[in-house]
């Protein structure tokens, strides 16, 4: 990694847009900080802080959604945009004939994306607003100052909506911007410097607890550093690993020339599905605290919900385990599809060593596919839990710093990063070489 920065910094046109990026996220890190008028940021961050959904909101959001900034919805809205029309995608047939139309398909698909972005961002504003102001009476809301609205809830619910979903298109633009004219995937970065910054902040605020009477903290903070470290090593030794599958093609002659007689192999990552299942888990199983808590008249029901299903508990990690395991499985088979693969390998007259072609590859290619998503499947299960557990014999108050969801976004954008870098390094040597 440290060696592809090195390389790429040495590239002009590379530099300019690690540059180019760096700025725009630098710009995006300031609108976290700009308050928004009328927002008490204290009582907002208490109340943001007793959500768990919220709190993983806002742990992705760097910290935004807690301090109720001018980015408080971060790229939260767009995520969720994608993955809707990404689901759609698969069970829509217009979406499906988009996706195989090329760039003007995906014109359309971006088009429409954005527009779902900005109902999402306008549905998150108002039941946040709605939530933490406890219906539309000002007058006893703590985290907004109902003066400035002549305590009219209504006045403060549009206000702030229409705040806080441009925010959230701001933040979209920019990640656009870094995918464009930066070095890899905005919104991935986007994320990634968010989950960092909090984490940051959280080290940062652990070590001025340290006096000269009090030295703890800071072997607290190395402590959890190093495990840290070892959690980070695991995954991406987990994340790179892969079964290949290797495949012959027979020697064909067609006219004058002979082609085939080559060897390939077919990769199957253990966690091809990435974070997303645990994205799906975590989401599924926050949201009816989130919507049970709009509605003043079902604090009955929310109370047995969060006495059941508060994090921790056993019907809380059953659940989440049942759903990681859907999820996992539900994306693996968008993702790969053993009848296809088995009819490519046919048709150019490729065959897997002591498996006949046609149905038997097919069945064969299932049942590899199907035992390595189960694997991992318990991965992501073991990573959702075994964290927490982890850190908790180092210290307790940095236990949250990393989510589970952040660790796994983390390793898996700064691998991503690093293949890009790797990819355009080696477009330019390649260009300087035919020059």
């Amino acid at each position: 990694m440290f060696e592809t920065l090195k390389n790429a910094f040495l590239n002009k046109d590379i530099r300019r847009k690690i540059f180019i990026s760096l700025i725009l996220l630098f710009v995006f890190r300031l609108g976290c900080y700009i308050p928004v008028p009328g927002i008490t940021a204290a009582a907002f961050s208490a109340a943001i802080t007793q959500n768990d959904f919220l709190n993983l909101m806002s742990s992705v959001t760097g910290g935004a959604l807690a301090n109720g900034t001018l980015f408080a919805l971060g790229i939260g809205p767009y995520i969720n945009s994608s993955i809707i029309v990404q689901l759609l995608t698969v069970g829509i047939p217009a979406l499906e004939r988009w996706s195989k139309q090329g760039e003007e398909g995906q014109k359309k698909i971006t088009n429409l994306t954005r527009i779902i972005t900005i109902v999402l961002a306008v549905v998150q504003s108002i039941g946040i607003i709605v939530n933490l102001m406890g219906g539309f009476d000002l007058s006893t809301s703590t985290s907004v100052n109902g003066a400035l609205f002549y305590n009219h809830g209504w006045l403060a619910v549009i206000y702030m909506t229409v705040i806080y979903t441009a925010g959230a298109m701001l933040v979209m633009w920019l990640g656009e911007r870094i995918t464009d004219y930066g070095v890899g995937n905005g919104i991935s970065l986007i994320i990634f410097v968010g989950i960092i910054s909090t984490a940051g902040l959280a080290i940062i605020e652990k070590l001025t607890t340290i006096t000269a009477n009090n030295v703890a903290p800071l072997f607290e903070v190395i402590g959890f550093l190093v495990l840290a470290a070892i959690i980070f090593f695991a995954i991406v030794y987990v994340d790179l690993a892969e079964r290949k599958i290797h495949v012959q093609y027979a020697k064909q002659v067609r006219g004058t020339k002979m082609y085939g007689g080559q060897n390939s192999v077919i990769p199957m990552k253990i966690t091809a599905s990435g974070v997303m299942p645990l994205i799906f888990a975590f989401a599924i199983i926050s949201f009816p605290s989130m919507i049970m808590s709009l509605v003043p008249a079902w604090s009955d029901a929310l109370q047995w919900w969060n006495t059941y299903f508060a994090s921790g508990t056993w019907y809380y990690v059953i659940v989440l385990v049942i759903l990681i395991f859907a999820f996992a499985f539900f994306y693996a088979q968008i993702e790969f599809n053993p009848e296809d693969v088995s009819k490519t390998i046919q048709q150019n007259g490729g065959f897997i060593q002591g498996i006949r072609p046609g149905k038997p590859t097919a069945q064969y290619l299932k049942k590899i596919h199907n035992r390595i998503t189960l694997f991992g499947a318990i991965f992501l299960a073991l990573v959702a839990f075994i964290p927490s557990f982890i850190f908790s014999f180092v210290t307790v108050d940095l236990i949250n710093v990393f989510s589970t969801t952040g660790i796994l976004i983390v390793v898996s954008v700064a691998l991503e990063l690093d293949k890009q870098l790797q990819s355009q390094i080696m477009m330019k040597n390649y260009k300087g070489f035919l020059k």
